[in-house]
């Protein structure tokens, strides 16, 4: 019994480093398809509100000659109404997601799933 696990041992590590392989190639390819397609795509502004604001914090371990550091990484995201009822949420940057508040009013600027940029509409709160 010992020498079917033993024997089997590489071939486990095999589909293990395969999957992996796989998944990341995957992300590659996913990535650039959608860069692609937001070059394709116009670049549109539209007037918009700023409906829900929110934020993932991610934490990190680090492993380093028996020493563990631990780190975070924040990501910004703004959901945004047009004037149809729709709405679309996109990953910004920490600068632009502080200087916006939720029922700002303005012209949003997006290519495709890439936000461009937001610019208020100054005494127009929903």
């Amino acid at each position: 019994m010992e020498e079917i696990v033993f024997s089997a041992g590489p071939y486990f590590i095999g589909i293990v480093f395969l999957i992996v392989f796989v998944v990341i190639i995957f992300t590659v390819i996913k990535g650039i398809t959608q860069w692609q397609k937001n070059e394709r795509s116009p670049r549109i502004s539209v007037p918009v509100t700023v409906k829900t604001k929110r934020t993932d914090v991610r934490r990190h371990a680090n492993h380093n000659d028996n020493l563990v550091s631990h780190s975070t990484s924040t990501s910004y995201y703004v959901t945004f109404e047009f004037e149809s009822g729709d709405r679309s949420e996109f990953h910004i940057s920490g600068s632009e997601y502080g200087q916006l508040a939720e029922g700002d009013s303005g012209i949003l600027t997006f290519q495709g799933t890439r936000y461009l940029g937001f610019e208020r509409r100054v005494g127009h709160q929903a």
